[in-house]
């Protein structure tokens, strides 16, 4: 619905959605009926396949997806049969040799597109899972969570070395508990779609041609109330992930990124051992 503001309190420079959408679409195509914006995670129209290029853009893409004011809801789901898709091959070059300015730049697209997430969405938030892959962090951090049966919730960084800086291990501590999300950090051991609803991960679980309609039928649902309304709730429901990143995430990412600019080996090698896991 159209913004209804007086004449002397209008916005200078409003995020345009013609615009946003065709700057991130080889990383997240975009699109939006009724004020309600899907924003579908994918990699050449196939399942999202994560590179740096994606990991720069996602604190930008949310950045102007909060501040275009049409946007009323929003909808993160993936492409296929994948949420994601793990690219160990990333690590090919070992964070230890990477220079001083490519170990800034990583520390603060990591925290930064989990903040923005948090911090400059003011609209109501729906996550759509679609299938297994990493990362699950970006949907729990959602308002609503929906899955399927054969989303895999797990954190691999133990698997590959690596202490769980980046937001996953956090994620599960703040949704599942500290004891059964130190048992998944250190096993990397599946949590399915199913399970995720039982502990808390997720709201619930669908199969993979309902998941999408069921979002789209709870955005339709939170449209049927006032702006302010959707605005304030969600400010309510979010601000536990606020206060969680902001009292956490830098120091879990500072543990993680001085272990790895230390680590001889480097996880692409270790990942490989464990190559089959991610193929799943």
């Amino acid at each position: 619905m159209p913004e209804k503001l007086s004449n002397w309190f209008h916005r200078t420079e409003p995020s345009q959605f013609e615009v946003y959408s065709e700057k991130y679409k080889d990383f997240l195509m975009m699109k939006r009926k009724n004020g309600i914006i899907e924003v579908r995670l994918h990699t050449a129209g196939e399942p999202f396949q994560f590179s740096w290029d994606a990991h720069s853009v996602w604190s930008q893409a949310w950045m102007d997806i909060g501040r275009d004011y049409a946007n009323e809801v929003l909808i993160i789901t993936g492409t296929g049969d994948r949420w994601q898709t793990a690219n160990p091959d990333v690590w090919k070059t070992k964070f230890k040799d990477w220079t001083a300015d490519d170990k800034l730049k990583m520390y603060h697209e990591s925290m930064r597109l989990l903040e923005n997430l948090i911090f400059c969405i003011d609209i109501p938030t729906i996550a759509a899972i679609n299938g297994p892959g990493t990362h699950c962090e970006l949907g729990t951090l959602c308002d609503i969570t929906l899955c399927t049966e054969d989303t895999d919730f797990f954190d691999p960084h133990f698997l590959g070395g690596t202490p769980p800086g980046d937001g996953m291990a956090l994620t599960l501590q703040k949704t599942i508990g500290i004891k059964r999300a130190a048992y998944f950090a250190y096993t990397g051991q599946k949590i399915d779609g199913k399970t995720a609803v039982e502990l808390g991960i997720a709201n619930e679980v669908h199969s993979r041609d309902r998941l999408l309609p069921r979002a789209w039928e709870l955005a339709e649902m939170m449209m049927e109330r006032s702006r302010s309304t959707r605005h304030l709730t969600h400010s309510i429901l979010s601000r536990p992930w606020k206060q969680a990143l902001v009292n956490d995430l830098g120091f879990h990412l500072a543990h993680q990124m001085y272990d790895m600019a230390n680590d001889e080996v480097g996880p692409h090698s270790r990942l490989m051992q464990v190559k089959e896991r991610f193929k799943g």
